[in-house]
């Protein structure tokens, strides 16, 4: 990511955003992980990633249970992401989607306030920057993430209109595209639907098998399994092992 696009927000004032900003320190509040995420891998760890004051990426490992404290900018809107991870079990992050917030507006005072949700919108703001590029044209500079409308994009995902699937799992949406052509011509809610997928048999166990999305219910079959699958990699999980498959290949690593 280049983060000059990011610092050409230094200078964005924020207002209206019901966060104490007299200090830059923060405890950050880490989500409960879904019940099937629990009941197969256990306790994770959380790779944290968020932009210092001074506009440079930084992380940290945090314990599950945990409340880290960080310095956030004060004058622009930032994003911070937290990846789950299981690293006894092979399980590095970014492979399990992430919790998240974007800043000022998931602050309650000094707590900045991570959800599922709001895992959706870190990314889509790091996604941003990634696609502005080096684009700081006055126009393009209205839909960098610093300066996105992220109240307003969060009323839209949640309008009846938009698709009823990715209201119900928003990762099944393609955002690096989304953001792609956010940055060429704005955001248009009609983007949000599903990425297409088709399916895939494969002999294993019955499951249940859990997926990477916080959002989507675990999957247990009666038959020979079939799994949602398409052109990039998707990885379950269950008792046996690991699953990673396309719509045209798979692979298990079971547990030793």
């Amino acid at each position: 990511m280049n983060i000059n696009v990011l610092m050409v927000c230094a200078g964005l004032l924020l207002s209206g955003c019901g966060a104490d900003l007299t200090s830059s320190r923060y405890d950050l509040e880490l989500p409960e992980i879904p019940p099937a995420w629990a009941s197969v891998l256990g306790s994770p760890q959380w790779k944290i990633e968020w932009l210092n004051p001074g506009g440079e990426k930084t992380a940290i490992w945090a314990e599950n249970g945990q409340k880290p404290e960080i310095s956030l900018p004060q004058t622009w809107a930032s994003a911070v992401t937290a990846w789950p991870s299981w690293p006894d079990k092979g399980i590095a992050p970014g492979t399990f989607k992430p919790a998240g917030a974007v800043f000022p507006f998931d602050a309650k005072e000094q707590t900045l306030v991570l959800s599922w949700r709001g895992g959706v919108d870190s990314v889509l703001y790091w996604e941003l920057a990634k696609a502005a590029g080096d684009v700081l044209s006055q126009r393009a500079a209205a839909r960098l993430p610093c300066n996105f409308n992220w109240p307003r994009f969060r009323e839209l995902c949640n309008d009846p209109a938009v698709n009823a699937q990715i209201r119900a799992d928003p990762w099944l949406a393609d955002w690096p595209s989304i953001a792609a052509k956010t940055i060429a011509s704005g955001f248009d809610k009609r983007r949000l639907v599903p990425e297409a997928t088709g399916e895939i048999t494969v002999p294993v166990s019955a499951g249940p098998w859990i997926g990477v999305s916080p959002f989507a219910p675990p999957l247990l079959f009666s038959a020979l399994p079939s799994f949602p699958a398409g052109r990039h990699v998707s990885t379950w999980v269950s008792a046996q092992g690991i699953l990673r498959c396309t719509a045209e290949a798979w692979i298990l690593a079971e547990w030793e």
